[in-house]
């Protein structure tokens, strides 16, 4: 059994109640039910077939679709062709909260690029965040592409970093209420960068993270030197540590992630749900979850948890 939830968007919605239709379900406006049925047509066409559909209550309009067998990229592609680009979780079998929770940094749980930001101080953003693209877009080596960005930053006072920090780093809506809840609910969420520990272990303390992996930048005199300290966190490390997470906890943990670039495919794939942040291409396609309208807090409602019992509303 697949089982796909869509956040319904209000702002599309006609007045009144359709009566008829293949699927047709109580409290569905007529516009949701008119894309729902064109959704039910293309469905029953690529032999999956959509055996109910339902609004369940959760503080936000999700619409809840089952199907007794299919593929979840085709699931996906088939609601966003007739419902737009939507926050979205598709999963094999019942979805629940999970107990682990793995997430990417930049771009993910704050809006920015801290490698990015950091080479402004240094007159080098442009030069670097033309790189940090690429990289994030799975077009160069991840730790190659790295080490060229660090290199650049050779000299720059460590205590760019601390102005950095204040001035151009932000949180991304609703992620100290999803780390919040999740943790209300008994999920340990671990903050994954190919980032910097300098920001990272911040961020972490700032929304609430358990734990926090990152890169070391190396720093001597009060300057970075334009090297790194200790191994690279790479994609491999963001996946070996929800695998290593989810063995601590025991058989049939059930796992999440999210991310937005190249570096997070594999926990993104590997994860029970693993969420696309308005993310790049290669990231939305290895997803069976998708945030593209929302806020943060649209996960919170894909995995059931209702909004009276979001923590720091």
């Amino acid at each position: 059994m697949l089982i796909a939830r869509l956040i319904a968007d209000p702002s599309k919605e006609g007045t009144g109640q359709k009566q008829t239709g293949p699927t047709q379900t109580s409290g569905i406006g007529l516009s949701l039910q008119s894309r729902l049925d064109a959704a039910t047509a293309k469905f029953k066409a690529q032999e999956t077939p959509l055996a109910s559909a339902a609004l369940i209550d959760v503080g936000v309009p999700v619409l809840e679709m089952r199907f007794p067998r299919g593929d979840a990229r085709q699931i996906i592609a088939v609601i966003e062709t007739h419902f737009g680009p939507a926050d979205i979780l598709v999963s094999e079998g019942d979805i629940a909260v999970p107990q682990v929770f793995v997430s990417d940094m930049d771009s993910t749980m704050i809006g920015q690029e801290c490698i990015d930001e950091l080479a402004d101080y240094a007159g080098l953003k442009p030069q670097i965040a033309a790189i940090t693209e690429r990289a994030m877009r799975g077009e160069l080596d991840f730790e190659a592409a790295l080490r060229e960005r660090v290199a650049l930053l050779k000299g720059l006072e460590v205590s760019a970093i601390e102005r950095c920090l204040a001035d151009r780093i932000t949180a991304t809506p609703g992620a100290a209420v999803l780390i919040a809840t999740l943790k209300a609910h008994g999920c340990r969420s671990v903050l994954v960068t190919g980032g910097f520990h300098h920001f990272a272990d911040v961020v972490g303390d700032l929304l609430g993270f358990d734990h926090v992996v990152g890169n070391r930048l190396e720093v001597a005199d009060g300057r970075l030197t334009g090297g790194l300290v200790g191994e690279i966190c790479d994609a491999d490390t963001k996946l070996a540590t929800l695998m290593a997470e989810a063995r601590r906890l025991g058989v049939n943990t059930r796992t999440m992630a999210a991310g937005d670039g190249a570096n997070d495919i594999p926990m993104i794939a590997a994860a029970d749900y693993g969420f696309a942040y308005r993310a790049k291409p290669r990231a939305r396609d290895a997803a069976n979850g998708r945030i593209e309208r929302s806020d943060l807090t649209a996960i919170l409602s894909l995995v059931g948890i209702s909004r009276q019992e979001w923590v720091g509303n």
